[in-house]
């Protein structure tokens, strides 16, 4: 059996993987740093067209060690499909660990020693690949993407950019506010709907030219998109890449949590 999978880190994101901030800039009161940096997902030879800024790593990608494969990657890699691109996209995090504790996140969107290092991720990126266009998952990156963009290097960048709303926001929101979910759901949708409409011209030469469809006021199962193995480091089995919750974070208080993740494979992936 052939698989593809992701070769690693190759000069000269090799640097950047071996040279990170810890505690002394990720706050531990604020960050799981326990469970280590997790730094990107897709394409680092050259060939992504599209660069992605998502928001920090949950519990599935703490154990598989790539970004955006959970709920989240399974609906956005159905957006990038809509666009034509399968493959050709490399995507960062606005924050290198799992954001801990409610406004964790917000509270740290304008460190700039934080910056500084995603900064360093996102000049790689750009210098190194021909990007057509920047996607931003939620406010928090799109204040990374700002921050970038007003550097000296980060300005000479003059592609196309969208924010768009980040792939959970339905569950979130519905979690903090009460609205339904299925309200929220239309909420995002028409917003990724606009987002496609002005990403899909940018998108000059994608690696499967797609006609341009919307979403309707629901999410399909036709609109989830499969996280392709060549994403994932060597080895991990196919049962990581489903769209089906396989890690939860589980124990008697907010300690064991933060310090257990228990996995389990989904059954329909098992082949016993």
């Amino acid at each position: 059996m052939t698989q593809d999978f992701d070769p690693g880190y190759p000069a000269p994101y090799a640097a950047l993987a071996a040279s990170y901030p810890g505690p002394d800039v990720f706050p531990p009161a604020d960050f799981r740093i326990e469970w280590g940096p997790i730094f990107h997902r897709g394409r680092l030879d050259g060939s992504a067209k599209v660069l992605v800024i998502g928001q920090d790593p949950a519990q599935h990608e703490s154990i598989a060690r790539r970004i955006l494969i959970g709920t989240a990657g399974h609906r956005f890699q159905g957006f990038l499909a809509k666009l034509g691109i399968t493959s050709s996209y490399a995507m960062i995090n606005t924050y290198l660990y799992s954001v801990y504790g409610q406004g964790g996140g917000n509270k740290h969107a304008h460190d700039p020693a934080i910056a500084a290092y995603r900064n360093q991720w996102l000049d790689t990126l750009v210098a190194n690949s021909s990007i057509d266009a920047v996607i931003a998952l939620g406010s928090l990156a799109d204040t990374a993407y700002q921050t970038w963009h007003s550097t000296p290097t980060g300005e000479q960048y003059t592609g196309a950019y969208r924010h768009i709303l980040h792939p959970t926001y339905p569950d979130s929101a519905a979690a903090s506010t009460g609205t339904p979910a299925a309200e929220l759901m239309t909420k995002m949708l028409t917003d990724w709907n606009a987002g496609l409409d002005a990403l899909h011209p940018a998108i000059t030469n994608p690696d499967t030219p797609t006609p341009l469809v919307h979403y309707g006021t629901a999410m399909a199962p036709t609109d989830l998109a499969d996280i392709p193995s060549a994403d994932l480091p060597a080895g991990c089995p196919a049962w990581m890449r489903s769209a089906e919750p396989w890690a939860q974070r589980t124990g008697a208080n907010a300690a064991d949590k933060r310090a257990t993740i228990t996995v389990s494979i989904p059954v329909d992936e098992r082949p016993f």
